[in-house]
Order: structure tokens, then sequence, then C-alpha cells
């Protein structure tokens, strides 16, 4: 009688389930490898943990963040964006910090839909994007992405009836799950269709610096005027390894960043402000450690890929995230595949429908271990594979 009918209506968050049942054969003495949850292993780095220790010793840093978060960390954004991206931000009224982009990205579809108002997700897609519609009011529409052309939109497919109703678009590259990467074009494309169509686009940009082989990642905010519709999201999560610190951004157009300062000061204020100038100093870096961490990952996927392939799994090698997207053999659901995974061999990886329909037949794998751990993942793989479909 206590519990609204929205947050009974919520499925629990997989990866909670993923982490109760990993629990449980711990307990009986499993080995459980996880690569479900996209949470860098590696450590942060030694220089913003002695600004946080540095910055945590001065009184005056223990008091209230201002709403919007500190001019430094606002600053050092800006500073960000104009030397990586070659994009001019307006730090008082164009970037907004954020309790990592997770809660950022559920209270911007509070702060700008009504009930009942259409919100366009990607399929396959982060699954945030659905239940904060969801707890919003709002009707969620996947849209598809071209699995046969790297996941990019296929907005020529979007009914009509969609495109006049949706208030907010949701993109996200590097991709989670499908660690598909994009050039410009494709937010070219994008704007051009969000101008057309009268719709705010916003870009989830949290695996923005984890990318290989030279490969670069665009920023939306590159297309000529994309700040007219659009917002990117950006986290210190994964490029810094700062999962646990929770401290993001969003960037771009005016009105949406004032809807959403609106809100969250009503229910928040800001992050700790040691935190918030540490991820500053981050920022303003040369990102070496970043690089170096990017090369661990990328030692870990094509471990991982290649072992994969051995083990007979159709797979596309990624220029960036922290995750590899794989075809599950034929005789099984990926909730079947991911199930037996588990429970035969202890091994963790989440099933492809978890974000969304077109996940159907695929699975999402974590870098987030080591390389010895990595190459016991596939020595059980294989001898899983090995087997065959049992019924």
């Amino acid at each position: 009688m206590y519990v609204s009918d929205k947050v009974k209506d919520l499925p629990p968050y997989l990866f909670s389930r993923l982490n109760k049942r990993k629990e449980e054969l711990q307990a009986k003495g499993m080995d459980v490898i996880d690569l479900g949850i996209g949470a860098p292993d590696l450590p942060t780095p030694k220089f913003i943990i002695d600004k946080l220790c540095e910055e945590v010793q001065l009184p005056k840093n223990h008091r209230y963040s201002s709403y919007d978060g500190c001019k430094d960390f606002r600053e050092a954004v800006a500073y960000f964006y104009k030397h990586h991206y070659g994009v001019e931000l307006d730090p008082n009224s164009e970037i907004l910090t954020l309790i990592g982009s997770k809660e950022g990205i559920a209270n911007l579809i509070q702060a700008c839909i009504n009930p009942g108002d259409t919100v366009l997700i990607p399929d396959p897609g982060y699954p945030v994007y659905q239940t904060a519609t969801h707890l919003a009011g709002g009707h969620s529409v996947y849209f598809p992405l071209d699995a046969d052309n790297g996941y990019v939109p296929l907005y020529n497919q979007i009914k009509e009836e969609n495109k006049k109703a949706a208030k907010l678009l949701f993109l996200n590259y590097p991709g989670n799950p499908t660690a598909a990467t994009v050039e410009l074009n494709t937010f070219l494309e994008t704007v051009t269709f969000a101008k057309e169509n009268g719709i705010a686009v916003v870009h989830d940009a949290a695996y923005d610096l984890v990318t290989f082989d030279g490969y670069k990642s665009p920023s939306i905010l590159q297309v000529p005027n994309a700040k007219e519709v659009a917002v990117e999201f950006g986290s210190l999560s994964k490029s810094f390894n700062m999962t646990g610190w929770r401290i993001g951004y969003v960037v771009g157009n005016k009105e949406l960043i004032k809807a959403l300062h609106t809100l969250k000061s009503n229910i928040d204020t800001s992050q700790f402000l040691p935190i918030q100038i540490a991820a500053a100093h981050a920022l303003r870096s040369d990102l070496s450690d970043v690089k170096k961490h990017g090369e661990i990952f990328k030692e870990r996927m094509e471990r991982m890929y290649q072992g994969l392939i051995e083990a007979g799994l159709e797979v596309e090698k990624p220029r960036g995230s922290i995750f590899i997207w794989s075809k599950i053999p034929k005789g099984y659901t990926s909730a079947e595949f991911s199930e037996r995974l588990l429970e035969d061999v202890g091994v963790i990886v989440t099933p492809g429908t978890a974000f969304g329909p077109s996940g159907e037949g695929y699975i999402r794998i974590s870098l987030s271990v080591q390389l010895d751990r990595i190459d016991e993942v596939i020595r059980r793989i294989k001898e899983f594979t090995s087997k065959g479909v049992s019924s």
C-alpha cells in the first residue's frame, strides 16, 4: 500500500539480480567470473587521488556545492571540450555538473517530458533510457540500429506518427551494449533529423575516451549548430576509472540544461566539492593515464576477441568501449545461453535482450577483469561450446 504503481511495474534492475545469483553460487564454493557489469577494475590515477586528498583537508570544501556544480569543474569541462573536440562551451549556461551521468540522464527525462510524451530509444540500447522514461510517465518507442552497418540509426524506418510524437531521442557511442562506433556524419544525420522533426537529441558519451587503434570518438557538438537541439552527457567513470566517485556532466543546449538544473536544484546539491575539484584536475590533464588504460583494455579486447572466435562465436572487433557484443550459438536464446554459462561454468555475461528486442541472439561481455581471468573465461567458454547444445 506504500509503493507507487510506477515502481510496482518496474522490474528489478538486471545487474542486481545477477549479483544476487553470483553471491549464491559463490556461497556454494563456485569460482564465478563476473563479466556482466561495465565497471572498470583499473585504479583511479594517483594524481587524481592525490588532488582529492589535498582538497578534502580544506574546511571550505566541506560546505554545500553550488547547485550547478563548482565553477572550477565546469570550466575544466569547457577546457576539455575545447582542447579535445574543438568545441566552445559557456561554463555558466551550457555545462551542468552531475552526480554521475546515469542520474543526469534519468533526471533530464523527468525534466523534459510530460506523462504520455514519446521518447525514441535505440534498440539495442542502455536500459536506463527506457526505465527512466517509464518513471517519468513517458512512452518509450524503440528505433532500429543497423546491425549490418555498424549499428548506425535507421531514421527512415521510424514511423511517421512516432516522429511527430517524439520529444527526445537517445544515442550512445561508443555504444553500450554493442561497442559500436561512428564517424561525425552519423551525428550530422541525427541533428538534421532532429531539426526536421522538432526532437531534442541526447547523446550519452560515457565511453568517449575508451577507444582503440587510433580511433577518436567524435562529439555530437562538433556538428555545426548542434547545440540548437542536442545535449551530450559525459562521465569520468570509464575514462578515469572513477565509477564510485559519481561525477559527470551534461553540455550543450541551454534550454535543456536549464530545465535539468531547475529539477536538480530542488532535489540535490550537486557532488562533494573535493570530488569536483579532483575531477577538474583530471579533465585538465594530458590524458596520458587514459591512454595507458586504453592500451590495457585493447590488450584484453584482443585476447577475448580471439578466444571467442576460437570458441566458435561470431564477434565484431570493437574500436571502443569496454565491451564485446557477441552472437551466441544457435539453439539457445540469449537468456538461456547466459544462464547456462553461469550455472555450468561460472561465467556471468549479460543477455542481449536486457538491452531491447534486437538483442536477442547476442550477449554482452565486459572486459573488466585481468588477462589471466580472461584466459580462464576463454577456457571455460570453449569447454562449454565444445559440448554443443544440450536439451
